[in-house]
């Protein structure tokens, strides 16, 4: 059966109806946006936690933020893997559904800026279907397709690293989705004025 058969008398979320409420118009507001995940399957790996910033008129805005652990305990007692960051993490612990629908809210209509964004995105798409909605409508950038456009570069990609050395960023020891959120804020600073990207 073709999938949007399936989907056209499906009755979604409240919190899913409110978020495509939103795109009438087009939104000033970036989002920078960073998960860590369980592996690099949307279909059989599940975000572990996100972390996000704003940017507003040139400006990591703090004070608009977003980060959460996900309870994704069944996932992680299956695999075996530790659970220590999400003992010792002092982030806000939430379960899959609670920290979609925050993040949902959270994000509105804004342009998601991310490293490698497509990935995120799939990511926060598998967790959406298990909980009966739709896919993001959100526009996204890519820092790296950015930085590569900006140097004329096809044949290659930049990590994370790359990209924070190129431009003097400090890298940090952790690894966490919301220190990679800030980072990738900072590049994204940096590549839109040179992009002219309003």
């Amino acid at each position: 059966m073709i999938d949007w058969l399936k989907n056209i008398n499906k009755e979604h979320p409240e919190f899913w109806k409110e978020y495509l409420t939103k795109f009438d118009k087009k939104s000033k507001r970036f989002v920078i946006l960073s998960t860590e995940t369980s592996g690099l399957n949307p279909v059989k790996d599940v975000i572990l936690s996100i972390g996000s910033f704003a940017v507003i008129d040139n400006s990591v805005v703090i004070g608009d933020s977003f980060e959460a652990v996900l309870l994704q305990y069944k996932f992680l007692h299956d695999n075996g893997l530790s659970n220590e960051f999400i003992v010792e993490s002092k982030m806000k612990k939430l379960g899959e559904l609670e920290a979609i629908k925050s993040l949902i809210e959270f994000l509105g209509n804004a342009v998601l800026v991310g490293h490698h964004i497509d990935f995120d995105v799939e990511m926060i798409n598998a967790a959406l279907e298990r909980l009966d909605c739709g896919r993001l409508k959100n526009e996204a950038l890519d820092i790296d397709v950015m930085y590569r456009k900006l140097q004329d570069i096809n044949n290659r990609q930049f990590s994370l690293d790359e990209l924070s050395t190129i431009y003097n960023l400090p890298k940090s020891d952790r690894n966490s989705s919301s220190e990679d959120a800030y980072r990738i804020a900072l590049l994204f600073l940096k590549l839109k004025s040179r992009l002219g990207i309003k």
